[in-house]
């Protein structure tokens, strides 16, 4: 019989691009076809977004990123000014990000053909899974709870999704100060917080937020309740195209957040802004969709100028086209653009 310490002993360890540099593999790639020789286009065309003083770049995190190890990517192109913004489905930025800078991990199972895959084991073992790695469920508890705090230290009202998420990079920047967690790393929300990046999360509660807010919710009573504005989210993201102009986007996976990013221009004229279309997008994605699932892609109504779509899986192919925009060391003369502060002042009552 399988014992707790057997599935959680062995963490996953999150790849460092600044450890590997792909260079020489992606310049030999272009020789190539298929999916090759369309992965050394995208890393060009990434570096090209970096490369355009003029461009701010929009990351879209659709996929389950950080539990297959990608934490440490994103946090570096946070630090070193290579993404403007980050949308992403709350799994990332939540269940995974957060619940590891508080402290704990996501496991790999040894055999993933063993009794591992039995649920009633886990179920009984009170391990989750998620895709292929496993946590512990009292772990997950921690997670729920900290929500529960951030949203009860605030006063009530509505948020947007990047305002409350803003809030927690706040909060484990002050945990961290204290040594208040187990470990000392690096987070996506934390950096995000320190480097002025907003995050959106357009389905924020569809993760772990949904408990904790819950639990928010019903603690207050009869008294103001916070609460998450989605609309609030896609307005926030139109003034940012609108102010910008110029638009990169690194779309990594499928939807949800794939759905609103390529519709930032057409949102602008909603509101009687003209915009320009985004300068470039790139998709990674493993999905090829056909028919009628393809013609209500967003991504094939997505206008950018330049667009380069390849059929993979994300997980392997960001560390490639971000560790050659890296090591290019294009990004050391990139201006940090530090939306955040954009965003609160065009947002500050007059």
């Amino acid at each position: 019989m399988l014992q707790r310490e057997d599935l959680l002993a062995t963490p996953v360890l999150h790849f460092d691009i600044k450890a590997c540099n792909p260079t020489a593999l992606i310049n030999g790639m272009r020789h190539t076809r298929h999916i090759g020789r369309d992965l050394a286009k995208a890393a060009s065309l990434y570096h090209r977004m970096l490369s355009d003083r003029n461009c701010g770049i929009v990351l879209c995190m659709a996929s389950p990123l950080v539990s297959s190890g990608l934490k440490q990517v994103f946090v570096d192109l946070i630090r070193n000014r290579m993404v403007d913004a980050i949308v992403s489905i709350g799994a990332n930025i939540v269940d995974q990000d957060f619940f590891e800078a508080l402290g704990f991990h996501h496991y790999l199972p040894e055999d993933s053909d063993s009794e591992v895959c039995d649920e009633s084991t886990l179920k009984e073992l009170h391990i989750d899974r998620v895709c292929d790695t496993l946590i512990d469920n009292e772990d997950w508890q921690h997670c729920d709870d900290a929500i529960h705090l951030i949203a009860d230290a605030l006063p009530g009202g509505t948020y947007s999704s990047r305002e409350f998420i803003r809030e927690m990079g706040m909060y484990l920047a002050e945990q961290h100060r204290a040594r208040l967690v187990e470990q000392d790393e690096d987070s996506i929300v934390m950096a995000a917080f320190e480097e002025d990046v907003p995050i959106f999360c357009p389905a924020f509660s569809d993760c772990s937020a949904g408990f904790g807010l819950s639990a928010h919710q019903q603690s207050r009573g009869d008294r103001d309740k916070v609460s998450i504005d989605s609309g609030k989210d896609f307005y926030e993201l139109t003034r940012l195209k609108i102010a910008s102009g110029e638009t990169g986007l690194v779309i990594l996976g499928s939807n949800p957040p794939a759905c609103e990013a390529p519709y930032l221009e057409k949102a602008a004229a909603s509101l009687g802004q003209e915009t320009a279309a985004h300068n470039f997008a790139l998709r990674l994605d493993a999905a090829v969709l056909q028919g009628e699932a393809a013609s209500k892609d967003p991504w094939n109504r997505c206008d950018a100028l330049e667009s380069q779509h390849v059929a993979c899986d994300p997980t392997f192919a960001t560390p490639l086209v971000t560790g050659y925009a890296y090591h290019s060391g294009i990004w050391k003369t990139r201006k940090a653009r530090r939306w955040t502060r954009l965003l609160e002042s065009a947002l500050a009552p007059s």
